[in-house]
């Protein structure tokens, strides 16, 4: 496959999670729906969008042996990793001026970008990986207060979990199908 072929399917993915995000940046959270009830319908096309790559494209194009998919898909013109993608879009969004953030953390990051930013972000997401349950709080950010939950991220396919196991920075090597990994963290303004 050559490279217009890949970067028409990466821009498709993309073009996913941008009207997902453009949706979600149009709503308003006011008294008549939670920022949980928000927070929930973002989290519901994020995982779509991530788990249609993840499995539709990603794992088809390394099966066909067509594209690599790689921490270094620029420079070797292959496909992102479904954690990269989530990135791009996260950032793309935030071009936008989307009122709300999203990003995957985890307590084994294979990248730093993706450990918890505070000791309470880190107690918040081992009560997830331990209990697989969403956990939201209040937190104040750039002087504004946000709703922010955190909901588990699991290994939804056989890429998730060779990757993760296989990884030469990996700190935990024992994933298996369904694990959670980590977690997406979604932060909506209150104010």
């Amino acid at each position: 496959m050559n490279g217009k072929t890949t970067a028409l399917i990466g821009g498709l993915a993309l073009l996913c999670l941008i009207i997902g995000g453009m949706v979600g940046s149009r709503m308003k959270v006011d008294n008549n729906i939670s920022a949980r009830t928000v927070a929930d319908y973002l989290h519901a096309v994020i995982e779509a969008d991530r788990t249609f790559y993840t499995q539709h494209i990603v794992e088809r194009m390394e099966d066909m042996l067509i594209v690599p998919v790689s921490e270094k898909w620029r420079e070797e013109q292959g496909l992102p990793l479904p954690v990269q993608f989530l990135r791009e879009s996260s950032e793309s969004l935030r071009a936008l001026d989307a009122p709300f953030r999203y990003r995957l953390v985890s307590l084994w990051p294979l990248n730093s970008q993706n450990a918890p930013i505070s000791p309470e972000e880190k107690d918040a997401l081992e009560q997830v990986v331990k209990n697989g349950d969403v956990v939201e709080m209040e937190v104040m950010l750039d002087g504004q207060r946000y709703f922010k939950a955190i909901y588990p991220d699991r290994a939804v396919s056989r890429a998730c979990v060779s990757c993760h196991n296989a990884h030469t920075e990996a700190p935990k090597r024992d994933f298996r199908l369904n694990d959670v990994v980590g977690g997406l963290v979604i932060q909506i303004p209150l104010e």
